[in-house]
């Protein structure tokens, strides 16, 4: 759903708004809870939001920056990703970029077919911190 500048949105769309903001208000004082986050969108273990980590030469290349790159959950945004490493590799995080990649179209003998589409989340960790499981450059 796009969000439309204030300036140019319908009368009803203001009202509509106007409406949702007394109602968060009034549940505020009240003491409800108006958002619950069901359990399919939550992650409970750090581990369901990095799912492996990413195996190529483009990524080798990236450690000497103290940049690591992992295949993610496609629902986990950057903040999640974020502390899921620290909570993981007891690291301090600096700063997360994600890549959404789209499956690649294959063809097979009955038609054509899709691979899966992955999200990639590049991690640049402070100065001095490492994550051993990459192996990395040998000192």
């Amino acid at each position: 759903m796009a969000i439309r500048h204030p300036a140019i949105a319908s009368k009803a769309a203001k009202a509509a708004k106007a409406a949702r903001v007394a109602k968060a208000r009034r549940h505020a004082t009240e003491g409800k809870n108006t958002v619950e986050t069901p359990l399919s969108k939550s992650f409970t273990d750090p581990r369901d939001i990095l799912l492996k980590p990413v195996v190529s030469e483009k990524s080798y290349a990236l450690l000497d920056e103290g940049k690591y790159t992992f295949i993610v959950d496609p629902s986990a945004n950057k903040t999640q990703i974020k502390q899921a490493v620290q909570a993981v590799f007891s690291v301090k995080v600096t700063g997360v970029n994600t890549i959404n990649r789209q499956g690649k179209r294959k063809r097979t003998r009955t038609g054509f077919g899709k691979r899966a589409d992955s999200k990639r989340a590049i991690v640049t960790l402070a100065e001095g911190d490492r994550i051993d499981i990459f192996g990395g450059p040998t000192a």
